[in-house]
């Protein structure tokens, strides 16, 4: 690996570090070069390349709002034998503590930016003399990624979608529900699908949904700080409802009050989001027996039933 790091990356000098890191799913490692320090993910599964692509390609969307800090992605390279490599800056970080208000702000501006394009070029579009190419950030008015991105090591179905009920139902909720399906075909699971189904749009009465760039895994493994500010990483970006971001936090717990207070006097909470939390949450649940196996079973199923009385 360290001969086609040097070789990919145009460096002299690899020198490892001592920094280490890694979750689950890939392991980590920083290197000193000519250019600065890197850090490495790894990952030797078949289907690395797609994981680490939809990554970089998160990266650079997040990158490009100015956002909320992320690392800045240098490349993916496939590893000679099986997986590949995602290289990026490497950041100092430590705990999030001090920035925690702070995060809450840069990610509320992160989920504001996409609708804030849009309000843009719809005045744009309304004076005389300017045209629908004049705005310089791209717009996105339909929910999904250009690529597919991978919520731990699973492929999410990113493919556009005109209506948010419609995307989250079936290519996030039905998609994991397959898997389900395929692995342990679980009747109870497929009964309470049948009918959570149904209400779902209910849960969407009266709610404007502008598509808004999401992390897409936000819990408390996937953000910190350093020196400078709050950073969050390991993303699995998409369009979508700026809601589903929070919910993982529901979960896992890990972000202090001032995150969630600094984050809703800019985007504050519409009637019902209660309830979508836990229809959001379901999503991380299926995900996690999908990844992890049955202890994710109860809590899945025990959402279903809550969200279909």
């Amino acid at each position: 690996m360290e001969a086609l790091l040097k070789r990919e990356l145009g460096t002299s000098v690899l020198k490892s570090t001592g920094h280490s890191g890694g979750g689950c799913i890939s392991e980590g490692q920083s290197f000193d070069t000519d250019t600065g320090r890197v850090f490495v993910k790894i990952n030797h599964k078949s289907e690395a390349r797609r994981m680490f692509d939809g990554e970089m390609a998160s990266l650079e969307a997040i990158l490009a709002t100015n956002t909320v800090k992320v690392p800045r992605p240098v490349k993916v390279l496939d590893l000679e034998r099986s997986g590949a490599v995602l290289v990026m800056e490497h950041v100092d970080m430590r705990s999030l503590n001090k920035f925690s208000s702070q995060l809450g702000e840069h990610l509320a501006e992160l989920h504001l930016h996409n609708k804030r394009q849009l309000e843009k070029q719809s005045k744009e579009l309304q004076t005389v003399g300017k045209g629908s190419g004049s705005s310089e950030v791209e717009v996105v008015s339909r929910f999904g990624f250009p690529v597919p991105t991978c919520c731990g090591y699973l492929p999410q179905v990113n493919d556009w979608q005109d209506d948010w009920v419609c995307f989250y139902s079936q290519q996030r909720l039905q998609h994991q529900l397959s898997l389900v399906e395929q692995s342990h075909g679980d009747r109870e699971a497929r009964e309470l699908w049948a009918k959570l189904q149904l209400k779902i749009p209910e849960m969407f009465k009266d709610v404007e949904v502008v598509p808004a760039l999401l992390h897409g895994d936000l819990w408390s493994g996937n953000v910190a700080e350093s020196s400078e500010g709050p950073i969050i990483f390991d993303p699995a970006s998409y369009y979508g409802h700026s809601e589903f971001e929070l919910a993982i936090s529901g979960i896992f717990g890990g972000f202090g009050r001032s995150f969630y207070s600094a984050y809703h006097e800019k985007i504050p909470k519409c009637a019902g989001f209660a309830k979508r939390q836990q229809l959001y949450q379901l999503f991380h649940y299926l995900n996690h027996w999908n990844h992890f196996g049955g202890g994710y079973r109860g809590s899945s199923l025990r959402t279903m039933k809550e969200l279909t009385k």
